[in-house]
């Protein structure tokens, strides 16, 4: 169980663009993510499209608040939880650069969040043990 704790949520957050992305009949790259989910008006009048981008990106700022929040515990699972959101940052910069689909500022944005997940969880964790550290002194 602490396995499944140990997942970075931007993982799934990849696998849900790729999919969305790739279920596209249409090859051009951002097409899927422009889609609007929705629209409402706002009392001055305007009107408010919410896109798939859009959408992603806010459950990504979850998603960051969540890792930041793993990353305070001191256990065996924060570490492995530091090691694979390096790699799924890994994979999503791979991703960037390389997949047509994946050259979206909406998947800019993610990565950026993904990579502030890996800076973020390494900086509490080293601070945290360089508490210990003084504390055992």
């Amino acid at each position: 169980m602490n396995i499944v704790k140990s997942i970075p949520l931007f993982l799934y957050l990849l696998i849900i663009y790729n999919i969305i992305e790739f279920s596209s009949p249409d090859i051009q790259a951002g097409n899927m993510v422009k889609k609007v989910i929705f629209e409402f008006k706002l009392i001055s009048g305007s009107v408010v499209a919410l896109d798939i981008s859009t959408f992603l990106i806010i459950i990504g700022l979850h998603a960051l608040y969540f890792e930041i929040l793993k990353s305070l515990r001191a256990s065996v699972t924060t570490i492995i939880n530091h090691t694979l959101s390096l790699i799924v940052f890994i994979v999503f910069l791979i991703e960037f650069i390389v997949v047509k689909q994946a050259g979206t500022p909406c998947f800019l944005i993610m990565t950026f969040m993904s990579l502030l997940v890996v800076i973020s969880g390494f900086t509490v964790s080293i601070s945290s043990a360089r508490r210990d550290i003084m504390v055992d002194r």
